[in-house]
């Protein structure tokens, strides 16, 4: 199972999503015996690298604002001493 298919939310993935949808398009019916099988597969690894790259992203942000947060509390901690 995969997200929504949306070009907004998956930039990285945009090309690849085209693909997938033009294919389920052109095989209404062969979609469901695989025709559109190896798009999937490129689709599913797509998402998992752009997920992969939030999550890095997310990790790098988090650990900025925790160091931020401890020079914050050191700082109000002298202050009050």
């Amino acid at each position: 199972m995969h997200p929504p298919l949306t070009l907004h939310r998956h930039p990285m993935c945009a090309e690849i999503i085209e693909e997938f949808q033009k294919c389920h398009l052109e095989h209404p019916i062969a979609k469901f015996f695989g025709e559109c099988t190896e798009l999937k597969i490129k689709l599913d690894r797509c998402f998992r690298q752009e997920k992969a790259l939030k999550r890095k992203a997310n990790f790098e942000q988090s650990k900025k604002l925790k160091e931020r947060l401890q020079a914050l509390r050191k700082e109000t901690a002298e202050n009050d001493s």
